[in-house]
Protein backbone atom coordinates (compact mmCIF):
# COMPACT_ATOMS: atom_id res chain seq x y z
CA UNK A 1 0.00 0.00 0.00
CA UNK A 2 1.72 2.90 -0.76
CA UNK A 3 2.02 5.94 1.58
CA UNK A 4 0.71 9.33 -0.08
CA UNK A 5 0.43 12.60 1.53
CA UNK A 6 -1.47 15.54 -0.98
CA UNK A 7 0.35 18.64 -0.61
CA UNK A 8 -0.60 21.88 -1.76
CA UNK A 9 2.07 24.54 -2.57
CA UNK A 10 0.19 27.73 -1.92
CA UNK A 11 1.89 30.61 -3.84
CA UNK A 12 1.43 34.15 -2.96
CA UNK A 13 0.64 36.72 -5.18
CA UNK A 14 2.00 40.71 -4.16
CA UNK A 15 0.76 41.72 -0.99
CA UNK A 16 0.76 45.53 -0.69
CA UNK A 17 2.33 47.46 2.00
CA UNK A 18 -1.15 48.77 3.24
CA UNK A 19 -2.61 45.88 2.81
CA UNK A 20 -4.18 44.48 6.59
CA UNK A 21 -2.98 41.23 7.99
CA UNK A 22 -6.90 40.48 8.43
CA UNK A 23 -7.14 40.97 4.30
CA UNK A 24 -3.86 38.96 3.85
CA UNK A 25 -4.68 36.02 6.06
CA UNK A 26 -8.28 35.91 4.67
CA UNK A 27 -6.22 34.75 1.27
CA UNK A 28 -4.47 32.24 2.77
CA UNK A 29 -7.68 30.77 4.51
CA UNK A 30 -9.06 30.84 1.01
CA UNK A 31 -5.85 28.99 -0.28
CA UNK A 32 -6.66 26.54 2.72
CA UNK A 33 -9.62 26.15 1.33
CA UNK A 34 -9.42 25.53 -1.96
CA UNK A 35 -6.62 22.83 -0.65
CA UNK A 36 -9.22 20.88 1.22
CA UNK A 37 -11.70 20.97 -1.62
CA UNK A 38 -8.68 19.16 -3.87
CA UNK A 39 -7.67 16.64 -0.84
CA UNK A 40 -4.35 17.95 0.56
CA UNK A 41 -3.52 16.81 3.82
CA UNK A 42 -0.42 19.85 4.17
CA UNK A 43 -0.73 22.99 2.58
CA UNK A 44 2.50 25.14 2.19
CA UNK A 45 2.62 28.65 2.26
CA UNK A 46 5.78 30.91 1.31
CA UNK A 47 8.19 32.88 3.64
CA UNK A 48 6.90 35.90 5.65
CA UNK A 49 3.55 35.07 4.60
CA UNK A 50 1.16 37.82 6.33
CA UNK A 51 2.83 40.91 5.33
CA UNK A 52 4.69 42.67 2.16
CA UNK A 53 8.66 41.48 2.21
CA UNK A 54 9.58 44.71 4.18
CA UNK A 55 13.28 43.83 4.46
CA UNK A 56 13.39 45.24 0.98
CA UNK A 57 12.92 48.62 1.76
CA UNK A 58 14.71 50.82 4.60
CA UNK A 59 13.27 51.14 8.23
CA UNK A 60 14.74 53.52 10.83
CA UNK A 61 12.10 53.84 13.03
CA UNK A 62 11.72 50.85 16.03
CA UNK A 63 7.95 50.60 16.67
CA UNK A 64 7.54 50.96 12.74
CA UNK A 65 10.20 47.94 12.32
CA UNK A 66 8.01 45.90 15.12
CA UNK A 67 4.58 46.51 13.27
CA UNK A 68 5.78 44.41 10.40
CA UNK A 69 6.39 40.88 13.14
CA UNK A 70 4.23 38.72 14.97
CA UNK A 71 4.30 39.25 18.62
CA UNK A 72 2.10 35.99 19.22
CA UNK A 73 1.12 33.17 17.12
CA UNK A 74 -1.60 32.04 16.31
CA UNK A 75 -2.86 36.11 17.47
CA UNK A 76 -5.72 38.08 17.30
CA UNK A 77 -5.43 38.32 13.06
CA UNK A 78 -4.19 34.83 12.61
CA UNK A 79 -6.38 32.85 14.77
CA UNK A 80 -8.73 32.44 11.89
CA UNK A 81 -6.05 30.58 9.95
CA UNK A 82 -5.12 28.27 12.63
CA UNK A 83 -9.62 27.79 13.40
CA UNK A 84 -10.14 27.10 9.86
CA UNK A 85 -7.16 24.60 9.63
CA UNK A 86 -8.63 22.55 12.85
CA UNK A 87 -12.43 22.85 11.51
CA UNK A 88 -11.03 21.30 7.68
CA UNK A 89 -8.41 18.53 9.01
CA UNK A 90 -5.63 20.30 7.15
CA UNK A 91 -1.99 21.41 8.22
CA UNK A 92 0.07 23.91 7.00
CA UNK A 93 3.47 25.25 7.05
CA UNK A 94 3.61 29.40 7.36
CA UNK A 95 6.68 31.53 7.06
CA UNK A 96 6.05 35.00 9.39
CA UNK A 97 8.37 37.39 10.96
CA UNK A 98 8.61 36.53 14.85
CA UNK A 99 9.02 38.97 17.68
CA UNK A 100 9.86 36.94 20.44
CA UNK A 101 11.39 37.71 24.12
CA UNK A 102 13.81 35.28 25.57
CA UNK A 103 15.65 36.04 28.79
CA UNK A 104 14.11 39.35 29.00
CA UNK A 105 16.09 40.73 25.64
CA UNK A 106 13.79 41.42 22.49
CA UNK A 107 14.52 39.21 19.35
CA UNK A 108 13.60 39.38 15.89
CA UNK A 109 13.75 36.13 13.77
CA UNK A 110 12.61 35.15 10.24
CA UNK A 111 10.93 32.04 11.31
CA UNK A 112 8.38 29.27 10.05
CA UNK A 113 5.80 27.07 11.90
CA UNK A 114 4.32 23.60 10.64
CA UNK A 115 0.60 23.49 12.11
CA UNK A 116 -1.04 19.92 12.46
CA UNK A 117 -4.54 19.16 11.66
CA UNK A 118 -5.77 20.07 15.15
CA UNK A 119 -4.51 23.99 14.74
CA UNK A 120 -1.64 22.89 16.85
CA UNK A 121 2.02 24.03 16.46
CA UNK A 122 3.51 21.13 15.75
CA UNK A 123 7.47 22.53 14.90
CA UNK A 124 9.28 25.35 14.85
CA UNK A 125 12.24 26.81 12.77
CA UNK A 126 14.30 29.98 12.72
CA UNK A 127 15.93 30.64 9.49
CA UNK A 128 19.53 30.12 9.91
CA UNK A 129 21.72 31.53 6.37
CA UNK A 130 20.33 35.00 6.25
CA UNK A 131 20.83 37.00 3.10
CA UNK A 132 21.77 40.20 2.17
CA UNK A 133 23.24 43.35 4.11
CA UNK A 134 23.17 45.43 7.07
CA UNK A 135 23.94 48.80 6.06
CA UNK A 136 21.64 51.08 3.50
CA UNK A 137 22.23 50.95 0.05
CA UNK A 138 20.28 53.79 -1.41
CA UNK A 139 21.65 53.08 -5.20
CA UNK A 140 19.87 49.99 -5.38
CA UNK A 141 16.80 49.93 -6.55
CA UNK A 142 15.72 48.06 -3.68
CA UNK A 143 17.37 46.27 -0.28
CA UNK A 144 17.96 43.21 1.19
CA UNK A 145 18.40 43.76 5.25
CA UNK A 146 17.97 40.51 7.02
CA UNK A 147 21.01 40.65 8.08
CA UNK A 148 19.74 44.20 9.42
CA UNK A 149 16.08 43.01 10.54
CA UNK A 150 16.77 39.67 11.87
CA UNK A 151 19.14 37.70 14.35
CA UNK A 152 20.49 34.01 12.87
CA UNK A 153 18.02 31.13 14.11
CA UNK A 154 18.63 29.53 17.37
CA UNK A 155 16.66 26.27 16.74
CA UNK A 156 18.42 23.54 15.06
CA UNK A 157 17.52 21.87 11.80
CA UNK A 158 15.05 18.79 12.32
CA UNK A 159 12.07 16.77 11.25
CA UNK A 160 8.56 16.91 12.73
CA UNK A 161 6.06 14.13 12.20
CA UNK A 162 2.63 15.04 10.57
CA UNK A 163 0.09 13.53 8.03
CA UNK A 164 2.20 10.60 8.66
CA UNK A 165 4.93 12.14 7.02
CA UNK A 166 8.61 13.24 8.55
CA UNK A 167 8.39 16.79 7.36
CA UNK A 168 11.78 19.06 7.77
CA UNK A 169 11.17 22.70 7.75
CA UNK A 170 14.02 25.41 6.18
CA UNK A 171 13.21 28.61 4.49
CA UNK A 172 14.43 30.72 1.37
CA UNK A 173 18.41 31.05 1.08
CA UNK A 174 18.65 27.95 3.31
CA UNK A 175 17.59 26.09 0.32
CA UNK A 176 20.93 26.74 -1.51
CA UNK A 177 23.01 25.38 0.95
CA UNK A 178 23.52 21.76 0.39
CA UNK A 179 24.03 20.98 4.27
CA UNK A 180 20.05 22.06 4.85
CA UNK A 181 18.83 19.50 2.72
CA UNK A 182 21.29 16.84 4.37
CA UNK A 183 21.07 17.69 7.74
CA UNK A 184 17.39 17.81 7.45
CA UNK A 185 17.69 14.18 5.52
CA UNK A 186 19.59 12.49 8.24
CA UNK A 187 17.34 13.14 10.79
CA UNK A 188 14.61 11.23 8.57
CA UNK A 189 13.28 13.86 6.61
CA UNK A 190 10.43 12.65 3.97
CA UNK A 191 9.68 16.18 2.35
CA UNK A 192 11.35 18.84 2.97
CA UNK A 193 9.09 22.17 3.04
CA UNK A 194 10.11 26.02 2.58
CA UNK A 195 9.40 29.29 1.32
CA UNK A 196 11.09 31.63 -0.71
CA UNK A 197 10.86 35.68 -1.63
CA UNK A 198 13.35 35.86 -4.36
CA UNK A 199 13.73 38.84 -6.68
CA UNK A 200 14.13 38.44 -10.58
CA UNK A 201 17.40 40.56 -10.31
CA UNK A 202 20.37 41.17 -8.36
CA UNK A 203 21.24 44.54 -7.89
CA UNK A 204 25.21 43.60 -7.16
CA UNK A 205 25.35 41.04 -9.74
CA UNK A 206 23.18 41.94 -12.75
CA UNK A 207 25.60 39.64 -15.01
CA UNK A 208 23.85 36.52 -12.97
CA UNK A 209 20.19 38.12 -13.47
CA UNK A 210 19.50 35.64 -16.07
CA UNK A 211 20.64 32.81 -14.15
CA UNK A 212 18.11 33.60 -11.53
CA UNK A 213 15.38 30.88 -12.30
CA UNK A 214 17.75 28.44 -13.54
CA UNK A 215 19.58 28.70 -9.75
CA UNK A 216 15.96 28.26 -8.03
CA UNK A 217 15.32 25.34 -9.44
CA UNK A 218 18.82 23.88 -9.21
CA UNK A 219 19.30 24.46 -5.60
CA UNK A 220 16.20 22.41 -4.74
CA UNK A 221 16.14 19.64 -7.70
CA UNK A 222 19.82 18.94 -6.66
CA UNK A 223 18.76 18.69 -3.17
CA UNK A 224 16.04 16.81 -3.75
CA UNK A 225 18.14 13.90 -5.84
CA UNK A 226 21.03 14.05 -3.89
CA UNK A 227 19.11 13.19 -0.73
CA UNK A 228 16.28 11.29 -1.76
CA UNK A 229 13.56 13.44 -0.01
CA UNK A 230 10.82 15.54 -1.79
CA UNK A 231 11.38 19.12 -1.93
CA UNK A 232 8.38 21.43 -2.03
CA UNK A 233 9.01 25.13 -2.64
CA UNK A 234 6.38 27.78 -2.28
CA UNK A 235 7.25 31.31 -3.30
CA UNK A 236 6.06 34.97 -3.10
CA UNK A 237 5.69 35.90 -7.14
CA UNK A 238 4.94 39.28 -8.58
CA UNK A 239 5.57 42.71 -8.79
CA UNK A 240 5.32 43.79 -5.29
CA UNK A 241 6.08 47.55 -4.06
CA UNK A 242 8.16 47.56 -6.81
CA UNK A 243 10.25 44.67 -6.02
CA UNK A 244 9.50 41.84 -9.32
CA UNK A 245 9.50 38.24 -7.69
CA UNK A 246 9.99 34.84 -9.47
CA UNK A 247 7.81 32.80 -8.48
CA UNK A 248 8.15 29.54 -9.33
CA UNK A 249 6.63 27.79 -6.76
CA UNK A 250 7.50 23.75 -7.66
CA UNK A 251 7.23 20.35 -5.77
CA UNK A 252 10.07 18.16 -6.18
CA UNK A 253 9.89 14.09 -6.35
CA UNK A 254 12.74 11.99 -5.00
CA UNK A 255 14.44 11.58 -8.45
CA UNK A 256 14.94 15.31 -9.20
CA UNK A 257 12.11 15.83 -11.06
CA UNK A 258 9.51 18.59 -10.86
CA UNK A 259 6.75 17.22 -10.94
CA UNK A 260 4.00 20.38 -10.33
CA UNK A 261 4.67 24.13 -10.75
CA UNK A 262 3.03 27.14 -10.33
CA UNK A 263 1.94 28.80 -13.94
CA UNK A 264 1.44 32.57 -13.15
CA UNK A 265 2.79 35.17 -10.30
CA UNK A 266 -0.44 35.66 -8.34
CA UNK A 267 -2.17 33.67 -5.49
CA UNK A 268 -2.15 29.98 -7.18
CA UNK A 269 -2.53 26.66 -5.80
CA UNK A 270 -0.38 23.27 -7.11
CA UNK A 271 -1.12 20.14 -5.98
CA UNK A 272 0.09 16.70 -6.10
CA UNK A 273 0.09 13.30 -4.10
CA UNK A 274 3.37 12.59 -2.70
CA UNK A 275 4.23 8.84 -3.08
CA UNK A 276 6.65 8.86 0.31
CA UNK A 277 7.58 5.35 -0.54
CA UNK A 278 10.02 6.72 -3.47
CA UNK A 279 12.48 7.95 -0.59
CA UNK A 280 12.91 4.84 0.43
CA UNK A 281 13.73 3.77 -3.40
CA UNK A 282 16.00 6.30 -4.13
CA UNK A 283 17.82 6.11 -0.48
CA UNK A 284 18.43 2.88 -1.13
CA UNK A 285 20.00 3.75 -4.43
CA UNK A 286 22.55 6.16 -2.89
CA UNK A 287 22.62 3.51 0.47
CA UNK A 288 23.93 6.33 2.56
CA UNK A 289 24.59 3.58 5.36
CA UNK A 290 27.23 1.88 2.77
CA UNK A 291 28.72 4.74 1.55
CA UNK A 292 28.48 7.58 3.04
CA UNK A 293 32.36 8.33 4.95
CA UNK A 294 31.18 11.12 7.41
CA UNK A 295 35.23 10.44 8.99
CA UNK A 296 36.79 11.19 6.01
CA UNK A 297 34.67 14.57 5.09
CA UNK A 298 35.87 15.54 9.20
CA UNK A 299 39.27 15.08 8.30
CA UNK A 300 39.53 16.84 5.41
CA UNK A 301 37.64 20.03 6.60
CA UNK A 302 40.01 20.01 9.61
CA UNK A 303 43.35 20.11 7.74
CA UNK A 304 45.23 23.33 8.57
CA UNK A 305 45.27 25.62 5.77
Amino acid sequence: MPRIITVGAAQSGPIARTESRRDVVARRIEQLRQAHRQGCDLVVFTEVALTAFFPHWWIEDEAELDAWFEHQLPGPDTQSLFDEARRLGVSFYLGYAELAYEHGQKHRYNSSVLIDSQGQIAGKYRKLHLPGHVEHRPHNPFQNLEQRYFEIGNLPLSTTNVCGAQVGMCICNDRRWPETYRVLTLAGAELIVLGYNTPDQIPEHPAMNHLVDFHNRLSMQAGAYQNGVWVVGVAKAGVEEGVSQIGQSMIIAPSGEVVAMSSTREDELIVYRCDLDMVTYYRSLFNFAKNRRPEFYESLTNRPS
